[in-house]
């Protein structure tokens, strides 16, 4: 595999709650906590926690705005995840081409055996 996987970030990207709130900053732009729960099924401090999340791992940065953060997507982050993700199914890919291929040579082994 080309990319190392990076356990945390896709920790991170497994929550339904975190990939809705990057869809939701890449569609609409930079959003603050407040902003983000007006549009999910969680509370503002729900929110908060997924943030800090999504911040840990680099996918999202915060830029202060007054009394809130303004969150938006590191699109370099998000491209290295999709990289991860490209590579593992690619990986998967050729898993599942050779099973395939054992599996037909099985059952040519098996018909031709009968036949005989």
């Amino acid at each position: 595999m080309s990319a190392a996987v990076d356990d945390e970030l896709w920790s991170a990207i497994g929550d339904p709650i975190r990939r809705t709130m990057i869809d939701l900053l890449l569609s609409d732009g930079p959003g603050t906590a407040t902003s983000l729960s007006r549009r999910l099924p969680v509370t503002r401090q729900a929110v908060s926690k997924h943030l800090a999340v999504l911040d840990r791992v680099g996918l999202i940065h915060a830029e202060p705005a007054g009394r809130e953060r303004h969150y938006q997507v590191d699109e370099a982050q998000l491209a290295r995840a999709v990289a991860q993700l490209s590579a593992v199914g690619s990986t998967w890919d050729a898993r599942l081409r050779r099973i395939k291929h054992i599996a037909e040579t099985i059952e040519r082994h098996r018909t031709d055996n009968q036949g005989g």
